[in-house]
């Protein structure tokens, strides 16, 4: 009973340790990503990109579906800042609307294949052996195919549509983030406090996900933050192939694509969802850097 006690005291003891550092971490985090100017002007981007999205039933001032030929390709004006596409639609309307579905897919994708890969990751880390073999051999499999042509085959065999380009940008991030995960816990279940916990009679259940899982946050939430640029890169290149949202979905790829049959005549069809993609696409790029600057102590001066 009295080692018992004394293994009870001590435990407690280390978590409470464990819960002042992560406290001391979170402080150090925030006060990181203010001095980091990159990563203010990445994260300042995003949410205006975010508020965009929410913001497009007012800010919109024509319905983005709405076809009138009698306007079609007018240079930006008063009326129209952006111009006007082939069909006479507000090009900027089609572009505060089509936020919705490029930020809705690089963040669905992104989930999806962070929810498998951590998961993954969790069980192949943890009990390692036969287990971690084959996760780890379907992982290399998985990677062995360049990532665009992953999706290009998914895509084929499901067929074009939206859901589909996010279901397969989805897939080719599943081993990016197992692989990250795995390694992070098969470092974090060798410390004292996991063993002591184990030695009182925790499950796995709760030791994975209460006690290993919440100390490997900080390089899942990199990976996911640099991940959504290349995701929203990547849809937006698929449907610009044709491959995901179809006409008339105001998707900033779709558009694009439109806009290359008039690039000399109204260059503004391509110049302007092109240059949102680039924008956004930089935002998280800058932000990633600076997350990864304030979360990993090697790469601290």
């Amino acid at each position: 009973m009295t080692v018992n006690a004394s293994l009870v005291v001590d435990t407690a003891e280390l978590l409470l340790a464990r819960r002042q550092v992560r406290s001391e971490k979170r402080k150090a985090f925030f006060s990181a990503i203010g001095q980091n100017k990159a990563a203010v002007v990445g994260g300042i981007i995003i949410l205006l990109y975010i508020s965009m999205t929410f913001l497009a039933p007012i800010l919109a001032p024509y319905d983005p579906y709405e076809i009138n030929l009698k306007d079609k390709l007018q240079s930006p004006s008063g009326d129209h800042w952006m111009g006007t596409d082939d069909k006479g639609r507000d090009i900027l309307s089609r572009i505060l609307y089509g936020s919705r579905l490029s930020l809705g897919v690089g963040f669905s994708s992104v989930f999806f294949g962070a929810s498998i890969g951590i998961i993954l990751g969790l069980v192949a880390g943890y009990y390692g052996k036969w287990i971690d073999t084959i996760i780890s051999r379907c992982l290399d499999v998985m990677l062995a195919f360049p990532g665009i042509l992953l999706a290009l085959a998914i895509i084929s065999a499901l067929g074009p549509s939206l859901i589909n380009v996010t279901v397969a940008v989805g897939v080719f991030s599943i081993p990016l983030f197992a692989r990250i995960v795995r390694g992070s816990t098969m470092e974090v279940k060798q410390l004292e406090y996991i063993d002591a916990i184990r030695t009182l009679g925790a499950n796995d259940f709760i030791i994975i996900f209460r006690h290993i899982f919440p100390n490997i946050l900080s390089p899942i939430i990199v990976q996911g933050t640099m991940r959504l640029a290349t995701a929203i890169l990547s849809a937006a290149g698929l449907s610009f192939l044709g491959l995901g949202a179809q006409p008339p979905s105001p998707e900033w790829g779709a558009m694009l694509s439109s806009g290359r049959d008039f690039i000399f005549s109204a260059p503004y069809m391509a110049i302007f969802p092109g240059l949102m993609i680039s924008v956004l696409v930089l935002g998280f790029n800058l932000f990633g850097d600076g997350l990864r600057d304030a979360l990993d102590p090697r790469m601290k001066k």
